[in-house]
């Protein structure tokens, strides 16, 4: 199996790692019918997955108008918020965010698949406190992700992807309690097919018309197993592995795993694996 993102080959911390592309490779697409998949979440969850503030729908609207461009399509008639009209047309996520009282602020949000958080958390809030979990943020990173949003020129699409480790195949993950409880249940002769490199690859462009940020999430999940047939992206996740920082350490979780994918990485020849232990 070809794996379609492996960040993990880059960087073992956190990073910006932003990069321009061809607005034909915005949206990577892989997915049928997302309808399918996001119409029974924003029936069951809509606070979950669905938020919007006041004001919000003309950037919305700017949001569904390049996602139609993209696609060649028209979403004129659906009775639903643009964005969500939008986001159901498409495997990744969206994310309008406005220049309010100063901030960059997540005005409306479709989040269909969430990795531990939630729309309702973060609907409203401003960079700083959507990145405040995130260990040195504020201090390394805040500064300079504002200054991206600020220069941020219409017509530019940028893209960057990050990684972790999860004992789940599901896409939707707003809480992390249930999946972090069930780790010690697994047993370590299956962790390659039960635990999961989940991949974040995420596009930022300016709404030109209205002057926000339109950001995308796309959620691609590969078990350890894949990395087995792929052995120079073996050597690279293992190497990532053996030295990502505390920071990330601590914010991923990734100790949970440390004993379940240092097994594994002994089965396949990867014998220094946690930690150059």
């Amino acid at each position: 199996m070809t794996i379609r993102h492996a960040p993990y080959e880059e960087a073992a911390d956190f990073t910006i790692g932003l990069r321009p592309i061809a607005e034909p490779a915005w949206l990577e697409g892989g997915e049928a019918s997302p309808a399918e998949r996001k119409d029974p979440l924003m029936a069951a969850h809509r606070d979950v997955v669905w938020g919007e503030a006041e004001g919000s729908r003309p950037g919305q609207a700017e949001c569904a108008g390049l996602i139609a461009a993209a696609l060649g399509t028209s979403l004129v008639g659906d009775d639903l918020p643009p964005l969500y009209a939008a986001a159901r047309r498409v495997s990744d996520d969206l994310v309008l965010m406005e220049k309010r009282e100063g901030h960059w602020r997540v005005s409306a949000l479709s989040l269909c698949a969430p990795t531990f958080f939630t729309a309702h958390e973060v609907l409203g809030r401003g960079l700083a406190d959507i990145h405040g979990p995130v260990h040195g943020f504020a201090d390394r990173f805040l500064t300079r992700v504002v200054r991206i949003f600020d220069g941020l020129r219409p017509g530019l699409i940028l893209e960057r992807r990050n990684w972790s480790v999860v004992n789940s195949a599901a896409t939707f993950t707003p809480d992390s309690r249930p999946i972090r409880a069930a780790v010690p249940q697994i047993d370590p002769a299956r962790a390659g097919a039960e635990l999961f490199v989940r991949v974040e690859r995420q596009t930022l462009r300016r709404l030109p018309l209205t002057g926000g940020a339109l950001f995308t999430i796309r959620i691609w999940l590969s078990p350890l197993d894949d990395l087995a047939q792929d052995p120079p992206r073996l050597a690279a996740f293992a190497n990532a592995w053996r030295n990502a920082t505390h920071d990330f350490r601590a914010y991923k979780r990734l100790d949970l795993y440390d004993e379940l994918v240092a097994g594994f990485l002994r089965a396949h020849g990867e014998s220094h694996s946690v930690n150059g232990n």
